[in-house]
């Protein structure tokens, strides 16, 4: 393999996402030469798009994908830009496999055709920042040891997302990695935002409200930043809808409100998971069902939303095609929350200006677009059908008091720039 000075081999960025069955990965290139050896050796890269780069100064993504079924039957995709041949692998008998063992595979897939040296640094999605960590932050012994602690706080997200930075530094000691997180961008809510009812020894002990989906949100204001300045700087709610659900109220670019809280639980109904919920329907699980406490966390995050309203699927996609009464009741009750959400980040923002669909259902899903946007026509909003049909970027109709748009979210690509950035520091 050529070393990384021979022909000036690229440095590139690597995004890592970990989640509870599944990996999220991308690696984005940082200079306008390509990269050494096997598949990175080919023209994947179009010249318009070193052009887009060198005048963005940008990293240009060069190849993504995902494993899944992590604890089933473990599947890899890969795809790699430049026309070559994606990538598939799958072990059925794998469920036994763990995330350092697929972390591994991956390394071997992908950067097996890297020298280390051109490995500039990884970045890591981590869902909990706690209240100390308001920006991304480069990881070394005394950091790990503090985001330990915070794994109480989001115990079905924050250990896959630290497992997987052991993983890499053991797998490539000595490469930089960056933790990113989940809560950082909420970092700014006022303090009335962020207070629970309870007593304040337990607000003093962390119990508080956080928010999640920071990375998207992120993401998210950098493009309206390009794509209309005006709005990024008046009063936006930000709706990520997806398996996973939040809204943000901005004002300014600020997060002012938001619909998670102190776990990824709270607020919207989502795909499996209830959202908001009558504290007392907790208490009445254990005292009366007899449940514990892992079943009633069961229950909450993986049988409820979507799936459990419809007893058919947590998939938007499937519910659209049935026939099932239960179906059309799972989703007119997720318009219905999504909705009456909005109504209320719209008063702690005192108005709203714009609101943007993203993830893979505000994204994708006119219909759901279409009878949110219905039940808010309270706010002077008003939808271009056409336009929403097609999943057009601007789907508001002329003379809408509301500016409504669809704008893609890409947390890997957000992680990227937020590690690049902290490596520059």
């Amino acid at each position: 393999m050529s070393g990384p000075g021979e022909r000036g081999a690229a440095r590139v960025i690597i995004s890592l996402n970990a989640g509870s069955s599944s990996i999220k990965f991308a690696l984005y290139r940082l200079e306008e030469r390509r990269l050494e050896e096997n598949w990175l050796e080919e023209d994947w890269l179009e010249e318009d798009w070193l052009e887009d780069w060198a005048e963005a100064g940008e990293p240009v993504q060069a190849a993504g994908g995902v494993l899944e079924g992590i604890g089933t039957a473990p599947r890899l995709r890969l795809a790699v830009a430049g026309g070559v041949a994606p990538i598939e692998r799958e072990w059925p008998d794998g469920a036994a496999l763990t995330h350092e063992d697929l972390l591994a595979e991956l390394c071997d897939e992908v950067l097996g055709h890297l020298d280390v040296a051109a490995i500039a640094g990884i970045g890591h999605r981590v869902v909990h920042g706690g209240g100390e960590f308001d920006a991304p932050v480069r990881l070394d012994d005394a950091v790990m040891a503090r985001l330990e602690a915070l794994c109480p706080l989001a115990p079905l997200h924050q250990p896959h997302n630290l497992a997987a930075i052991r993983a890499i530094r053991a797998l490539l000691p000595g490469v930089p990695q960056v933790a990113c997180f989940d809560t950082a961008f909420h970092h700014g809510m006022p303090a009335v935002a962020t207070r629970l009812a309870l007593p304040r020894a337990l607000t003093d002990k962390g119990i508080r409200r956080y928010g999640f989906h920071g990375l998207s949100y992120a993401y998210i204001l950098r493009c309206l930043r390009a794509v209309d300045g005006d709005l990024a700087r008046g009063r936006v709610i930000v709706a990520h809808l997806g398996s996973g659900a939040s809204l943000c109220a901005m004002d300014d670019g600020r997060s002012i409100d938001t619909t998670m809280s102190f776990t990824a639980l709270d607020g919207l109904m989502m795909g499996t998971r209830c959202g908001a919920l009558d504290p007392g329907v907790v208490l009445h699980l254990i005292t009366q069902e007899g449940m514990s406490a892992a079943q009633v966390e069961h229950l909450l995050y993986s049988e409820s939303g979507l799936r459990g309203v419809s007893g058919i699927s947590g998939d938007m996609r499937v519910l659209h095609a049935s026939a099932s009464p239960a179906a059309a009741e799972a989703v007119e009750l997720f318009v219905w929350r999504v909705a009456r959400e909005i109504g209320a980040l719209a008063s702690s923002l005192g108005g709203v200006d714009g609101i943007v669909f993203t993830a893979g259902i505000g994204e994708n899903d006119p219909v759901i677009r279409a009878a949110i946007g219905e039940r808010l026509g309270w706010l002077g909003l008003r939808m271009d059908a056409a336009a929403n049909a097609v999943n057009a970027p601007l789907i508001s109709a002329a003379g809408s008091a509301v500016v409504l748009r669809v704008i893609p979210t890409d947390e890997e690509r957000m992680i990227a720039l937020a590690t690049l950035a902290t490596l520059r520091a």
